[in-house]
């Protein structure tokens, strides 16, 4: 980005900035102090911990102005600051400002689970034929959506913009805040389950992201979910549909082949097109065909959208292959977890061919309040003991899952570890494992099972 100070100063309502504070030019902003680039403008979040007490690291690292919140004292004299009401309200109105002043077309994701993936391989495809901006890693929040629209160049055609909730009428605002063209929905999971009560209400919530939708926008949801397609049919706008097991969807796919580190798959109404993708597994083939609406909606080539998804670039730690240090092969997915991802992931992994033991650790789901116990448990059903030759439990919800697992496997192949045991578990995991052996991590990111992962690559 590149705004003069006076023009920010102006969306803000703020008058009669000093003469020397007008042609200030900022290049980007920021909410952390630590990640400041010169030139950019400071914006002090009140959260865990307020920002405004970073002021003088920001100063340091050659923040350009800062805005700064009227209930807070001392406003700083070394560099130009913005008094407003509200700083996170004010970069949300900055962001939407700006958005409008580049004026992309703009697809919104959203989902329970898939939504990260989805984004990347949307991204990869519309890449092909426009100037591209997409959410950076996981910034999908009230505060990550206005950064990255602030992130975009001058010259963005679109705009791919991840959105996560875990409350109602966050996507509201989030919606309405960045009027996609084309709003994306993968798919209802369990995901905050505990603030929501029910899948019913989790699907009312990731509706709202049509609330911002333009009137001639489109909105890209999974049609083998009913709960999508019951509420989908009260929205004024078009929609189009992807999924696997209803033939009156938009796009389906069939010829589905998994292999340990990519999956192809054929698309009907794509002229049976062959496509690849760098992953394994249904629900991302799934994930490809919600990249392949958006691609075709915006007139990408059947051609560019093959070599777009053969390779494009998966945002860390989301489900990913990756050798450990005996030359082990782990299937990593550490970033978070609910029932619906595990057993997709699963099923997945039972299908990978292997000379040795296939292992599967997980964590602890977090966020499924009372069916905590109800969901962990029921994870039993979707791990076959003639595939799966391990299996690691790390936390206190999971222990249920191992009482299960009695009942269907050898005590000796269960291997339960409370919370605070990460050391122990990652000492007996390593003295069992083997170079010819393939090993699956899955849990919520409160787990670090990152740790599991980045001491079997040592």
């Amino acid at each position: 980005m590149k705004m003069q100070l006076s023009e920010i100063a102006r969306v803000l309502e703020i008058e009669d900035i000093p003469n020397d504070w007008q042609n200030i030019t900022i290049t980007s902003v920021s909410f952390d102090s630590r990640k400041m680039k010169e030139g950019a403008l400071f914006v002090p979040l009140k959260g865990e911990h307020d920002g405004h007490q970073y002021i003088q690291n920001a100063i340091d690292a050659n923040a350009q102005a800062t805005l700064w919140q009227k209930d807070h004292r001392a406003i700083p004299t070394e560099i130009p600051a913005l008094v407003v009401d509200d700083t996170l309200e004010a970069l949300q109105k900055l962001a939407k400002y700006y958005l409008q002043k580049i004026n992309p077309q703009v697809v919104a994701v959203t989902g329970s689970n898939g939504k990260t993936t989805t984004k990347d391989m949307i991204a990869a495809v519309l890449k092909t034929q426009y100037n591209v901006t997409k959410t950076f890693e996981n910034f999908n929040n009230e505060i990550g959506v206005p950064i990255t629209c602030l992130s975009m160049e001058p010259n963005t055609e679109v705009l791919v913009v991840e959105m996560g909730m875990d409350r109602f009428e966050q996507l509201d605002k989030l919606s309405h805040l960045v009027d996609p063209d084309v709003a994306v929905i993968t798919m209802i999971g369990e995901a905050h389950i505990e603030f929501f009560g029910t899948r019913d209400k989790i699907a009312d919530a990731k509706m709202e992201i049509t609330h911002g939708l333009k009137e001639d926008g489109v909105l890209v949801y999974n049609g083998d979910e009913p709960l999508l397609h019951e509420r989908a049919q009260k929205i004024v706008q078009e929609t189009q549909t992807f999924g696997l097991n209803n033939n009156d969807d938009d796009l389906t796919a069939e010829n589905i082949k998994s292999f340990e580190t990519r999956t192809t798959f054929d698309v009907p109404e794509l002229n049976h097109t062959s496509f690849e993708i760098p992953m394994l597994g249904d629900y991302n083939v799934k994930n490809a065909l919600a990249s392949l609406l958006v691609g075709r909606l915006m007139h990408i080539s059947t051609e560019n959208m093959q070599l777009a998804l053969k390779d494009f670039a998966l945002t860390k730690n989301r489900t990913e292959w990756v050798q450990g240090a005996l030359g082990e092969q782990i299937l990593s997915d550490v970033y978070n977890s609910n029932p619906t991802a595990v057993k997709a992931v699963l099923n997945s992994f039972e299908k990978v061919e292997t000379k040795g033991k296939r292992i599967v650790l997980l964590g602890d789901m977090l966020e499924l309040g009372e069916k905590s116990a109800e969901m962990h448990a029921s994870l039993a059903q979707e791990i076959n003991p003639d595939k799966i030759d391990e299996v690691y439990l790390y936390g206190n919800e999971i222990r249920i899952l191992a009482d299960q697992l009695g009942a269907k496997m050898p005590a000796k192949r269960i291997h339960y570890f409370p919370l605070g045991t990460q050391e122990q578990m990652i000492e007996n995991l390593k003295a069992s494992i083997t170079k010819d052996d393939v090993i699956m991590l899955k849990g919520s990111h409160g787990m670090h099972l990152e740790n599991v992962l980045q001491a079997l690559k040592k």
